[in-house]
């Protein structure tokens, strides 16, 4: 089996791994190594978070920085180290849990929401031992009608926000997760794949910065109709990042994004906007975006602008997912030579990552 590892310079470089230790993906294109049971995966998981902990705490909060990218993992994917593993898998897990707790039954009161509240959720999934608790639940409305079906676009259960309790990582990290792509509207808007201008900062618009539109209008869009007087997904997030960041200003802190899918698009988003907006600039917080299976959000001037305001985005794709060459999946990254001309493409990917063939 051989995992291949994209670093920024865009060089392409093979890692191999022993035979008795082969990896093995699923849908989320996550680094999952030994196979286990389905049924007890998610027990052995925290099993055996447990037992390391003792033995990983200690280096962990002495290089959480480095596991969040501040050298843009220099050293770290090539072979893949050990505590980078480590937090991919945990990070993954956090991203599981939506899943979970997402409710499909339509018959249910909680349709399209959390099955649990935000006291009990973490518990439910199997995660009571995770050192973070929830402090708010995340609505996005899709701005999609679909004539033939009598589903309404109101606001869907899409993620959370968290934060650490527990010192053992080093610093206190304020984590927002998102699941990916489950509803008709959901895919109808990924499917908007045309580019529009960010405009997420009122004082500097640069409009040469562009992203998915139908990302953007994910995370735009309101429901002030509703019984509840839905916010859009950013002015939840916002609110909570920035409460959250005065709440513990004085702390050693980081603010980590992961996201599946689509939920890897609204990652980056959010991280691209909490930058502009300069709400890691007073305590120098870092930003770092756990993606997997993400697609492509913006263009050149977007991941551009993401690389100034020290956004670092760690993606985690398997090389078959079409879903990561999405939009224009049949080009190439970055640059194509055609007739002689080089010609950029518009649909850019972020930063470093990590991508996995098994043969």
């Amino acid at each position: 089996m051989v995992s291949r590892v994209l670093i920024p310079s865009l060089n392409i470089n093979h890692v191999k791994f022993p035979r008795n230790n082969e990896a093995q993906t699923n849908s989320f294109g996550k680094v999952f190594f030994p196979k286990i049971t389905a049924g007890v995966s998610s027990f052995v998981v925290a099993a055996m978070a447990v037992e390391s902990a003792t033995k990983t705490s200690s280096a962990l909060s002495r290089f959480w920085r480095e596991v969040q990218g501040s050298k843009n993992w220099e050293s770290l994917v090539e072979p893949l180290h050990p505590l980078l593993r480590q937090e991919i898998i945990r990070y993954g897990e956090f991203v599981a849990a939506c899943y979970k707790a997402f409710d499909l039954d339509s018959t249910s009161k909680r349709y399209l929401h959390c099955k649990y509240g935000k006291d009990r959720m973490l518990k439910q999934v199997g995660m009571e031992n995770c050192g973070y608790t929830i402090t708010k639940y995340i609505y996005a409305t899709p701005d999609v009608n679909i004539p033939i079906r009598n589903d309404a676009s109101t606001g869907r259960w899409i993620g959370y926000v968290d934060e650490s309790v527990v010192k053992r990582l080093g610093r206190r990290d304020l984590l927002i997760t998102f699941r990916g792509t489950v509803t008709n509207q959901e895919w109808v808007a990924n499917f908007r794949s045309s580019l529009t201008p960010a405009r997420l900062d009122p004082h500097n618009l640069r409009p040469e910065v562009k992203v998915e539109s139908g990302f953007l209008s994910l995370y735009t869009s309101d429901e002030p109709k509703s019984k509840f007087g839905l916010k859009s997904c950013r002015q939840q997030l916002l609110s909570e990042v920035w409460r959250l960041i005065n709440k513990h200003k004085g702390e050693e802190l980081s603010i980590t994004l992961a996201g599946h899918s689509m939920g890897s698009a609204l990652s980056l988003l959010l991280a691209y906007d909490i930058s502009e907006l300069g709400f890691s600039k007073p305590y120098q917080t870092p930003i770092t975006v756990f993606s997997f299976g993400g697609p492509r959000v913006g263009n050149l001037s977007f991941k551009q602008r993401c690389e100034e305001l020290g956004i670092k985005v760690l993606r985690i794709v398997n090389v078959n997912d079409p879903i990561t060459k999405l939009p224009g999946m049949f080009l190439n990254e970055e640059f194509r030579v055609w007739g002689g001309r080089i010609h950029e493409l518009p649909w850019i990917s972020c930063s470093c990552y990590i991508c996995s063939c098994w043969g």
